[in-house]
């Protein structure tokens, strides 16, 4: 089986690869030092320092095994395949409610680098897939969890 192809921007690789450097470098040094001590405070089989320890080592082996995996998989968005006339991967769309009138922008990306926090959705998402393929001045109902929203495609730049 084929692994998906995960496309993602410049910044979204480079965060990326800089969390794995971060935990193969520090993260996992750190994680091995604790183990360490804890072994050193004896018995193992009633230490709970030492099962936190293999726990979080336990994470973080986990997530640099699905890092690595991303970034094996991944392609580097260009520039030029990021469209203007439609929302597109790699867009920045500005949406307006049309209920509430209220402006919101965010930038469209994999999945892989989607954080609502900092206004990146997923293509996959329900307003991902909604507007995705959509030019300026759609009108497009997408369903949330608190019901139906209408938003208005109002600007989509690079």
């Amino acid at each position: 089986m084929s692994e998906k192809e995960i496309i993602l921007t410049k910044q979204g690789l480079a965060k990326l690869e800089e969390e794995l450097e971060l935990l193969k470098t520090v993260r996992r040094k750190e994680v091995a030092e604790r183990i360490k001590q804890a072994i050193e405070f004896g018995d193992i089989s009633e230490n709970s320092e030492y099962e936190d320890a293999k726990n979080e080592q336990a994470f973080i082996e986990g997530r640099i095994m699905a890092l690595e995996k991303t970034l094996r998989n991944s392609r580097l968005i260009e520039d030029g395949e990021i469209q203007t006339d439609v929302v597109s991967l790699g867009s920045r769309v500005l949406l307006l409610d049309a209920d509430s009138g209220k402006e919101v922008a965010f930038t469209i990306v994999a999945s892989a680098e989607s954080n609502p926090m900092e206004f990146k959705i997923s293509d996959e998402s329900p307003v991902g897939k909604a507007i995705k393929g959509k030019p300026i001045n759609s009108q497009v109902e997408v369903t949330v969890p608190r019901g139906r929203i209408t938003y208005v495609i109002k600007s989509i730049e690079k």
